[in-house]
């Protein structure tokens, strides 16, 4: 693989940029999430009793512990982080001397800090992808900051190949995990027209693609396990750079299809971020400045052995993509019905011939996977060998061999939860390997994918409603401004912000789950009126229909909700969603109801001590603020708007740049044909030479002789 320095400056501006969106979109969900008056107020996990610092944060690392010694209270040590994070992130984002190893390192500290306390509202998958992601830019960013110049070395390579095989570990595992799982939607292809209902947060797109023939959508589940189970194994490892290619364009374009049909999470824009380790510098320079050759100037002849590593490698393309082609055609016995001008699909094979293929495949994956990282290695390695000078050499050798050993720990330890998924047994891999896992678990310096798969329903997509009532007789729903509630309301545009209550909801919904403390504190805040909570639901205070008195009594009712279909349901012509009432999801209760305080008690969300007053110090000052500002505000509103900042900002960059890159004097001659002026250390050369007389003839001698070879000279 050839230089990787504008693919990893991607890469490091893609983090920042996903960490800008992570920051600003919990920032804005605080209060209501984790405020004294939150569904789970951040204050009720301070230690009751005093503990050593270091004590700590060796058990839940996180900044929160320093609070008190901040003078601030645990609400605005959140707010804090979070607006840390976004000022690092937005310098990263606009300056890149900012894409720097201790700013990821502070970026990743940070967001460590809120994951720990987060509980169940910060431990979705792309929390963890982040974290990893972000590790890994530690390690991939240059450190520059101790020193004058950040430059490229040689051991890079090897610490940015860490980010494809995460890319891999991702991509494989969460098509892996489709079938591993048993799903029966998967196996009769099915799944993707009921994913497009089904999905967290779809998109009005999501309504129309919907609406595609069945054939059509059978097919588009072909190619969704196609791109995450067969391309990945076959192109992200492989030797010929047209392969890898191949396997970026495909995953983006497979990521693209996500984010156009289910909103843009973190997740999409994080994979986006880790498919730039597929490229190099070479695809760069060709797509900005295309093959050029010099007028008149015939291509050499290729030698006999060039010639045949050329064809080798042609044939080899030909046969991964005739391979990529037969699983297309064997596995899912594809078949063109040309009469109906439709395709037939089905699945070729029962789970237990492809569990028994997985447990082989993912064994071979992890030493393809071994020779792949030695290549880049030892690559890197002889690069250090050939840099001038002793000193130079051994430098580079020293960061070789620290970032291989560290490049060397990471990928040992990504083993163990790459092998949690279904088909290998983790005793396979060394104990001491498990055994450093276990122990810096807490990190989460690697994470497990696709194991948390969910069953696709095709019965509809179940969506917990909220209704509330003055009198019990009387119930008005609580629709959310995120979900699925009106049949009429068309379906919300809410990437890149991550609502984390709606996530919550989602899951619940499908698992059943509606003992969860989460659950049970937010029908406690409801019930109680709370307006930061009640702005998780609606920003509007007209769409909430208990905005100027809190209901006395609330329930929650599942139902299956449906995309409608024109040419089927004449009587919803107006309507995106149809619903039905499955069954009552949690029932009627009040503040007062036993029931509710018995599960407030055992979900540790009873108060057993008052709020204690934030302290009035000039950072508090700025906090409150601040979150003045932005109250009222809805999380995609505030994202769009850092967004739009940054791209006028890069707008303004750019059209300074071409201004003053206009007034630069232009070259005497645009002919590719004249020569390029000398470099500036041959004229400081020749400029300390002018004293003498012989040198300086020399240099009037060839000037002439360029004269003469000019263009109009020769004319």
């Amino acid at each position: 693989m050839g230089e990787v320095k504008t693919p990893r400056q991607w890469f490091l501006w893609s983090i920042a940029l996903v960490y800008v969106c992570a920051f600003a979109s919990i920032y804005v969900q605080i209060p209501g999430l984790y405020g004294d008056d939150g569904i789970l107020p951040v204050r009720l996990q301070m230690p009751k009793v005093q503990r050593p610092l270091l004590e700590q944060l060796q058990a839940s690392p996180s900044i929160l512990w320093l609070g008190p010694s901040l003078g601030l209270a645990p609400q605005q040590v959140l707010e804090l982080i979070c607006l840390v994070g976004v000022a690092l992130a937005l310098s990263a984002v606009l300056l890149w001397p900012q894409r720097d190893s201790l700013i990821y390192f502070c970026l990743w500290a940070l967001y460590l800090s809120l994951y720990n306390v987060g509980e169940d509202f910060l431990h979705s998958e792309w929390d963890v992808l982040l974290l990893e992601a972000g590790f890994l830019a530690v390690l991939v960013a240059p450190l520059g900051l101790l020193r004058r110049q950040s430059s490229y070395n040689f051991h890079d390579s090897v610490s940015f190949w860490l980010t494809r095989w995460l890319f891999f570990r991702l991509t494989f595992c969460t098509g892996v995990s489709k079938l591993a799982s048993g799903d029966p939607a998967w196996y009769d292809l099915s799944a993707l027209s009921h994913h497009l209902q089904n999905q967290m947060s779809p998109t009005p797109l999501a309504w129309y693609v919907h609406l595609l023939p069945d054939w059509l959508l059978r097919f588009e589940s072909v190619v969704v396990l196609q791109s995450e189970i067969i391309v990945p194994l076959v192109t992200f490892f492989a030797p010929i750079r047209r392969l890898r290619l191949f396997g970026f364009y495909v995953q983006l374009f497979l990521q693209l299809f996500y984010i156009l049909t289910g909103n843009c999470s973190l997740l999409n824009l994080l994979s986006i971020a880790l498919s730039f380790s597929l490229l190099d510098d070479d695809h760069f320079h060709d797509s900005n400045t295309g093959p050029k050759k010099k007028k008149g100037q015939e291509k050499k002849p290729r030698s006999w052995g060039q010639t045949l590593v050329y064809c080798l490698t042609l044939l080899v393309e030909l046969a991964v993509y005739l391979f990529i082609l037969y699983c297309f055609i064997a596995l899912f016995k594809i078949q063109i019905n040309w009469e109906e001008k439709t395709l037939s699909s089905e699945t070729n094979f029962t789970q237990k011939k492809f569990d028994a293929y997985l447990e082989v495949f993912q064994e071979l994956t992890i030493w393809v996977g071994v020779l792949s990282f030695t290549w880049e290695a030892v690559s890197a390695m002889l690069n250090c060998l050939c840099t001038r000078g002793i000193v130079s050499k051994l430098w580079s050798l020293v960061q070789w061999a620290l970032i291989t050993a560290a490049a060397v720990a990471v990928f040992a330890l990504s083993v163990v939860p790459y092998t949690s998924m279904a088909g290998m047994a983790v005793s396979k891999v060394l104990p001491a390997v498990r055994d450093a896992y276990s122990a810096l678990e807490r990190f989460q310096l690697v994470g497990a994918y696709g194991i948390q798969h969910r069953m696709i329903s095709a019965e509809g997509r179940p969506e917990i409603v909220l209704e509330g009532s003055y009198d019990g007789l009387t119930w008005k729903e609580m629709n959310h401004m995120y979900k699925p509630g009106n049949v009429d309301a068309v379906p919300p545009i809410v990437g890149p912000h991550q609502p984390r209550l709606e996530r919550l909801m989602w899951q619940a919904a499908q698992e059943g789950d509606e003992t969860s403390p989460w659950f049970t504190g937010l029908l406690q805040r409801l019930l109680q009126g709370k307006p930061e909570v009640v702005s998780l639901l609606q920003v509007d205070e007209a769409q909430y229909p208990f905005s100027q008195k809190p209901p006395v009594f609330i329930k929650a009712k599942l139902y299956n909700y449906h995309f409608t279909d024109p040419a089927k349901d004449k009587t919803h012509l107006q309507a995106w969603w149809r619903r039905q009432y499955k069954r009552e999801f949690f029932p009627v209760v009040n503040l007062d109801d036993p029931a509710l305080q018995k599960l407030l008690e055992e979900g540790g969300l009873k108060e057993k001590f008052p709020v204690q007053p934030s302290s009035d110090t000039p950072v508090s000052q700025v906090l409150s603020l601040i979150r003045g500002q932005v109250k009222g505000l809805s999380g995609p509103l505030v994202l769009t708007t850092l967004l739009a900042t940054l791209v006028g900002i890069f707008l303004i960059k750019t059209v300074f740049s071409w201004l003053l890159g206009g007034r630069k004097p232009k070259p005497a001659s645009v002919d590719h044909k004249t020569r390029k002026p000398k470099e500036p250390s041959e004229t400081a050369e020749k400029s300390q030479a002018a004293a003498t007389s012989n040198r300086a003839s020399k240099k009037e001698a060839n000037e002439k002789k360029d004269s003469d070879r000019s263009p109009r000279k020769r004319k």
